[in-house]
């Protein structure tokens, strides 16, 4: 939240007689009514979208951005469009050695076995609630870093923060994993200080009571400075006006961030909240795989890891695509349900209301 760093001068002085505003000449008017139905028309016609190029001519106009953006949907066609028509054999008894056309349909069985799996509840449970957990404490981080970074009045100061916060991102989970445990793990560097002072040793990689704070703690540290981004290109669309009339007001701080910062991060919270419920049923593998022999299937294990364990490792092809296929359905429940309170509550979410 910016500071008020303006300066009172003469031109701001509130007890200074104000300059009359020189008035504009009137326009001319017409006897005839004519021409102010026809004005109307004009400008009903212009908000009406009377005077929209035809698409021959957006498209003449537009085709070197439409071409930048031949990559973007050339990766979302192969790698996640494409795709989805193989979540046919969720529904067949599928054999990479035969093929989709081969192999013979069971209808949904593999979702009547998948429902019957303790297995399967155990690992919706565990992911449930790793992504409640991380709703609460890691998703509100990225915006109180997003408004402390905004609040560095030095330039060179905020850059240095910001990329200091953003460099873990780009680190592998491997490495973040191996970090944690050269600090937390039994032969750490904390449980060495500990025992130097006759202290018992803390291993926090090994405990499954604490793996959920550890994996959160793990997700802060390295996606939070990233995910400020879009946060930042929040606060920096507010108007800074705002701020200067509040602050001549005699708002405090406090003040200027709940009735300014706040409402103008809302509709970007709303709509990542949404995104982030959608895909409430996907918080890793990368991350939960590398820890699961560590702390035990029970802890650590989530609907990614659970469909690698049932499908790569026993060629379960269509018993993994059927689990696959529910976790799409779910996440597009979620987001339609989100979407329809967010509209409740006069905000446009990821797409208006009809």
């Amino acid at each position: 939240m910016p500071e008020n760093r303006a300066t009172t001068d003469v031109a701001g002085d509130l007890s200074a007689p104000a300059t009359p505003a020189r008035s504009a000449p009137a326009a001319p008017v017409t006897a005839s009514t004519g021409g102010a139905s026809a004005g109307a028309g004009a400008g009903a016609g212009a908000g009406s979208g009377a005077d929209r190029p035809p698409l021959r001519a957006r498209l003449r106009r537009d085709w070197p951005l439409l071409l930048m953006t031949l990559p973007a949907i050339g990766l979302l066609a192969v790698f996640y469009y494409v795709p989805i028509m193989g979540s046919v054999i969720a529904f067949q008894d599928y054999s990479p050695y035969v093929g989709i056309k081969e192999s013979p349909w069971v209808g949904l069985a593999n979702f009547q076995w998948l429902i019957l799996d303790a297995s399967f509840w155990d690992a919706t449970l565990n992911t449930l609630g790793i992504t409640t957990f991380q709703l609460f404490f890691y998703f509100p981080v990225p915006i109180l870093l997003a408004i402390l970074l905004d609040s560095v009045v030095r330039p060179r100061l905020r850059l240095f923060i910001q990329s200091v916060v953003y460099m873990p991102h780009f680190f592998s989970w491997v490495l973040v994993v191996t970090l944690f445990q050269q600090m937390f793990g039994g032969a750490g560097l904390i449980s060495q200080i500990l025992r130097d002072h006759g202290y018992e040793g803390l291993d926090l990689m090994t405990n499954p009571d604490t793996f959920l704070l550890l994996v959160t703690g793990e997700t802060i540290w390295k996606d939070a400075g990233w995910g400020t981004i879009i946060f930042l290109a929040a606060l920096a669309a507010i108007d800074q006006n705002l701020y200067e009339a509040a602050a001549v007001d005699g708002a405090s701080r406090w003040k200027r961030l709940w009735h300014i910062t706040l409402p103008g991060l809302r509709p970007v919270v709303i709509l990542l909240l949404i995104l982030r419920l959608g895909d409430a049923l996907n918080v890793g593998f990368e991350q939960f795989f590398l820890q699961r022999d560590a702390v035990g299937r029970d802890a650590a294990e989530v609907l990614d890891t659970f469909v690698y364990w049932r499908t790569l490792l026993t060629g379960e092809w269509s018993y993994g695509a059927a689990a696959g296929l529910v976790k799409g359905v779910v996440g597009l429940i979620l987001i339609v349900i989100a979407n329809k309170v967010a509209h409740r509550f006069g905000e446009q979410g990821i797409y208006k209301k009809s």
